[in-house]
């Protein structure tokens, strides 16, 4: 099956009819935006139905591991394994829905939860009476007020109804970028601070009130609803064979109409870019997968999506992709919770050797120290927060290594001085009572 060719199947609403579907979208996002506005739970049961509470379970944790749905929110972790961990502990269970997007150049979970918040809480409560769960908590960023009044909404109007067996509380969190990793949420949800902890044992294990807990993004959830409702046959229509069902993907930059937009899991970067109206002039590079991600070359030969951050940033030809990743490596440094050593020395250590090779007068000793840097960083930390970063900035050098030999030779470009393209947050480190 090839996902570029593919089209998604329309999920069947209760009494067997196809919605149509959008531009946008045909699972996740099919129908919502031809309102613009998120659907209240009357829309959503007349679209899909009540949640099938009696398919929760083994049976639902079978479905899910048959329909090969793994993490939507980075990892790529296999859903169903998941489930199943935390199902065969002992005692009541927890359930932690991510909504936290940290990553600055998505926005697909904050789209996704304004127009589907009841599928995305649907999956919640289905993945909580499958693992044994009496509690679902549902994780936003503090500086969405707005996201955050409206899924309290939506909690409620579920609860007048009566349509949810487990409680559902919202907790909104401190947004820095590792809060979002999944120990950070545990360890605040316990009393302590939004950064990542030493592992094991791993929330599956000792999570919430030291019970077996679930983590989830609320792309993933969603996903787990359909597959619920329509079963894995249904979610494999789309995708690939390794790669099954479909994804949100945020594309920005030099696109003609960015935005967030749901393709078949495997597509190719150049189908992906085409669903945002296509690039608007000759490309230098795309980012894929976000700050934590890699630049691909162009042309991009056939490059296909991976199971990373849902993220595409096309990088106009007449832009610096060092410049860029420098602001990006900068802001990685000081959004890290500085809690052991690579997070304290070492990534603060390479995003000033790669601000100078952006901007400043680098030589060939720089270019040196920066590649041994990149070489000992990874795997040393207490989180995957440097690997990210090694990962973007190793990315970079290969990609856009034309001009790490210029900028090393004549010093920075025109462009590098010019508005980034990648929205790249200020580089201030969050103070101490901040991670509360």
């Amino acid at each position: 099956m090839n996902p570029d060719t593919t089209d998604t199947l329309t999920p069947r609403s209760a009494e067997g009819r196809y919605p149509p579907a959008g531009p946008y979208g045909a699972r996740l996002l099919h129908g919502w935006y031809e309102t613009g506005r998120p659907a209240g739970l009357a829309e959503h049961l007349d679209r899909y139905g009540p949640a099938p509470l009696a398919a929760a379970g083994g049976a639902l944790v079978k479905a899910v591991e048959q329909a090969g749905l793994t993490g939507r929110g980075g990892g790529g972790f296999p859903t169903g394994r998941k489930l199943r961990a935390v199902a065969g502990k002992r005692g009541p269970a927890v359930v932690i829905a991510n909504g936290m997007e940290s990553e600055p150049a998505s926005s697909k979970d904050e789209t996704l939860l304004f127009l589907a918040p009841h599928l995305v809480l649907d999956g919640a409560v289905l993945a909580a009476a499958s693992v044994g769960a009496t509690t679902v908590h549902l994780c936003l960023a503090r500086t969405r007020d707005g996201q955050e009044r409206q899924l309290a909404q939506a909690v409620e109007e579920r609860r007048r109804a009566g349509a949810d067996p487990v409680q559902v509380e919202i907790h909104t969190l401190p947004h820095h970028f590792v809060s979002s990793e999944e120990t950070s949420l545990v360890n605040w949800l316990n009393g302590g601070e939004a950064r990542p902890q030493a592992t094991p044992p791993r929330p599956f294990e000792k999570g919430v009130g030291r019970r077996p807990t679930l983590v989830d993004n609320v792309e993933t959830l969603a996903h787990l609803a359909l597959i619920a409702r329509y079963g894995p046959a249904w979610f494999r229509e789309s995708g690939s064979p390794e790669t099954p069902g479909t994804t949100l993907v945020t594309v920005s930059g030099a696109v003609r109409t960015p935005g967030v937009y749901e393709v078949p899991m495997g597509s190719s970067v150049a189908r992906a870019l085409g669903v945002a109206g296509g690039p608007t002039g000759r490309l230098g590079g795309v980012l894929a997968g976000g700050f934590f991600g890699s630049w691909l070359p162009v042309p991009l030969n056939g490059a296909a999506l991976g199971r990373g951050a849902g993220v595409l940033a096309a990088l106009p030809e007449d832009a610096c992709g060092l410049a860029e990743t420098a602001a990006a490596l900068a802001y990685l440094a000081g959004q890290s919770a500085r809690q052991c050593g690579p997070c304290r020395f070492g990534l603060p250590s390479v995003a000033e050797d790669f601000a100078e090779l952006a901007w400043g007068r680098p030589g060939a000793a720089l270019l040196e120290r920066l590649n041994r840097r990149l070489g000992v960083l990874p795997g040393r930390g207490g989180c995957r927060h440097p690997d990210g970063a090694a990962r973007l900035a190793a990315s970079a050098l290969r990609v856009f290594g034309d001009d790490v030999l210029r900028h090393v030779r004549y010093g920075p470009c025109s462009p590098a001085h010019d508005a980034l393209v990648l929205p790249v947050p200020p580089a201030r480190p969050p103070g101490e009572e901040e991670w509360r």
